[in-house]
């Protein structure tokens, strides 16, 4: 059933609200009425709206949330499904798992839209082996600026422009995608702690599993900066035969709600208190079993999460870096310690060959995120400056997470490609009808 209301809405980090008129779900005429109709402030369609900053924001627009009804149709025969672009990663793991299919890249929340993973090009623990989620795309069925149903492949400006384009060619109806074949929903999971960065990034680079993750102390001084623990894992080649005997299975298992705060509890101290813990309690060296959701996302577990760190909300800085530009990750954490910003929650990945879609984030090197409170001091000037010397090293900023870097700083990081993507997007939408709140601060799109 159709809603049609004003909402206010908001990315995860609930640091720049903006009101439109949200609608949906709609079926392809209606959806193609409404871009024809060319509302005032344009058109997005909006996913689970998991995005940190406005990417999935249009402010004095229309926002279609859910865009489409949803819907599965797996092949067995030559393990691919198609998919609406409003189908979650919880309702695709549940229908896929039991038949031995998996999507074959996993973003770090299940609560995200097939539709909002390809048009950020999202990447899992396994980019280095894996890439990101276009690598795996076969077809995408496009509505462009005209209202016309688009099937977009692999190899073209459209598609290159579309996966990683923020929602800005059009909107994505549904997505054909190829899938692993498991014989098992479990994975041998393998625990390190390593003493500093250096031992943490030359452990990432000799590990031979398909899916690798850090945690990174961002506490830790001196001859421990950047320490942290690493976790890999690689799928079991056999059913277990105690939580498998009935066969695969996906349950994401129970929630618990997490307190809304009137307050920010996370200072310099208490995000230290916490890091440390973490480390000391952390195993050296440990072989295990976990299912799907202690791996992939085990920050799921906590239900809103985000509304912990008080009323300011919460900003994430993820970069990626070149190899061989390896210092600027010691560089970031230094100053985040030193301008005191409360980094408490930082995630390392080793990225694999970049996708060759015109926004996209992965490059071959290191992408470190780093979770803080938004309202610290100063901290937008840091992340300016911060944004500076990735630019310096040929480095990016993630478009899905960012709520705040400058016309300028993208243009130094995305360069060239943002020029091919202006020129790809020119004939998806003439008119320039596919409009955000992250598109108009970058200069993607009209005011």
């Amino acid at each position: 059933m159709t809603t049609t209301a004003e909402r206010v809405l908001a990315g995860w980090g609930r640091v720049a609200p903006s009101r439109a008129l949200v609608t949906g779900p709609l079926d392809l005429r209606q959806l193609g009425d409404l871009i024809e109709d060319a509302p005032a402030g344009g058109v997005l369609a909006r996913g689970l709206g998991r995005s940190y900053g406005d990417a999935a924001q249009n402010s004095g627009g229309v926002v279609l949330r859910p865009v489409t009804t949803s819907w599965i149709e797996p092949d067995l025969e030559h393990a691919e499904v198609g998919v609406s672009a409003s189908v979650t990663f919880t309702e695709l793991l549940t229908r896929l798992v039991p038949l031995g299919l998996l999507p074959p890249v996993l973003p770090g929340t299940r609560h995200l839209t097939v539709g909002g993973a390809v048009a950020a090009d999202v990447h899992g623990k396994n980019h280095h082996t894996d890439g990101s989620i276009s690598a795996w795309i076969d077809t995408i069925e496009l509505l462009d600026g005209d209202g016309a149903l688009r099937a977009v492949r692999p190899g073209t400006p459209s598609f290159r422009a579309t996966v990683g384009g923020m929602g800005l060619t059009g909107v994505i109806v549904s997505v054909r995608l190829r899938l692993l074949q498991i014989r098992s929903a479990r994975l041998r999971v393998t625990t390190r702690r390593l003493g500093d960065l250096d031992a943490l990034l030359a452990a990432h680079d000799e590990t031979g599993a398909r899916y690798a993750v850090s945690w990174v102390d961002l506490s830790a001084t001196g001859r421990s900066l950047g320490r942290g623990v690493l976790q890999t894992g690689d799928h079991l080649t056999y059913a277990d035969p105690v939580h498998e005997a009935d066969g695969l299975h996906y349950h994401p298992g129970r929630t618990w709600p997490a307190p809304t705060l009137p307050f920010c509890p996370l200072t310099t101290w208490s995000a230290r208190a916490f890091h440390q813990l973490w480390f000391r309690t952390s195993p050296r060296g440990r072989t295990s079993v976990a299912g799907i959701p202690a791996y992939f996302h085990r920050l799921d577990a906590v239900r809103d999460w985000n509304r912990t760190v008080g009323p300011a909300g919460l900003r994430q800085y993820q970069f990626a870096v070149p190899l061989g530009a390896e210092k600027l990750l010691a560089y970031v954490i230094t100053e985040l310690q030193r301008h005191r910003a409360a980094p408490f929650l930082g995630t390392l990945r080793r990225f694999g060959p970049a996708s060759g879609n015109y926004l996209s984030f992965p490059l071959p090197g290191w992408s470190l995120a780093v979770d803080m409170p938004a309202g610290r001091p100063d901290l937008d000037r840091l992340l300016d400056d911060l944004d500076h010397q990735v630019a310096q090293v040929g480095g990016r900023v993630y478009l899905c997470q960012d709520s705040r870097m400058s016309r300028e700083a993208f243009a130094g990081m995305y360069g060239d490609d943002l020029d091919n993507w202006r020129a790809a997007r020119a004939p998806l939408d003439p008119a320039s009808r596919f409009r955000s709140d992250l598109g108009r601060r970058l200069g993607l799109v009209d005011p």
